[in-house]
């Protein structure tokens, strides 16, 4: 296990499960804890003993957004955190902390209980699946401050609604509980125990080829952005990127042997 200030890092049997760790003050995203969701998500996508990621939230919350006290006068703070490096990401360090975890190449499952308000919203949306409690609370809420999405909401929240359900959210900072999220698609699945629950399915991915993890994710990330003859090249690519490779051999190795050991018992 790793850990900071503000992100507890541990990596047990190939998946790592990440927490903010300010649940005194509802996992508010200060510039520290900017700073280390970036430095963490960077670590996890560096690591190939990695094949699943877990997202969660120590205390009550998941992340009840901007932690506002600690940017009040704080001008140079708040200017840091929007300048952008396009050598290293399109993302400036805020847009980062979200960011991250989409450039993250094995799949990545928020664990979703109490606040995900603004930036922790947007910290949500930018995982593959969300596990959420049905109480939870989610929200676009930038609006009640003036101010539009800009942790990478255009990226990820128009991905999974409608444009007009966007507005509405966006226009009206309305308050979603996990329930309601859940029918408009922003939630995967409801559960009574979202971390335990995401571990659980975080272990049935890590069972799984590791090549056809990654080979998956890339796939399902780019192919709505290309045409059709390029999604389908980009699907003939992958796969001959993985048939006849030891890990592909073994998965079929995998499911012969259950075949034969049902056939016997029958």
């Amino acid at each position: 296990m790793t850990t900071n200030d503000r992100v507890l890092l541990s990596v047990e049997d190939g998946i790592a499960h990440v927490r903010l760790n300010r649940g005194d003050k509802r996992n508010g995203l200060d510039r520290a804890m900017f700073e280390a969701l970036v430095s963490t998500g960077e670590a996890v996508a560096a690591d190939r003993r990695v094949r699943a990621v877990v997202l969660s939230g120590e205390g009550p919350a998941f992340c009840a957004g901007l932690d506002w006290k600690s940017f009040l006068g704080d001008g140079e703070g708040s200017k840091a955190l929007l300048a952008r490096d396009v050598a290293r990401s399109p993302a400036n360090t805020a847009q980062r902390a979200c960011w991250v975890w989409t450039e993250v190449p094995v799949p990545v499952i928020a664990a979703v209980h109490g606040a995900a308000l603004g930036g922790g919203f947007q910290l949500a949306l930018a995982c593959d699946m969300r596990l959420a409690a049905p109480d939870a609370t989610l929200s676009v809420m930038e609006i009640r401050y003036g101010l539009v999405p800009d942790m990478t909401a255009s990226q990820t929240l128009l991905r999974l609604v409608r444009p007009d359900v966007a507005k509405e959210l966006m226009f009206t900072g309305a308050v979603l509980t996990g329930e309601q999220a859940a029918r408009i698609g922003l939630v995967t699945r409801l559960c009574a125990d979202p971390v335990a629950e995401a571990k659980e399915l975080a272990r049935t991915i890590a069972a799984q080829s590791p090549d056809a993890i990654r080979a998956g994710k890339k796939l399902c990330d780019r192919a709505p952005g290309l045409s059709v003859s390029d999604a389908l090249m980009l699907e003939t690519e992958l796969q001959l990127g993985l048939l006849g490779t030891p890990n592909q051999m073994a998965a079929v190795q995998a499911v012969m042997t259950k075949q034969t050991a049902r056939f016997q018992d029958s």
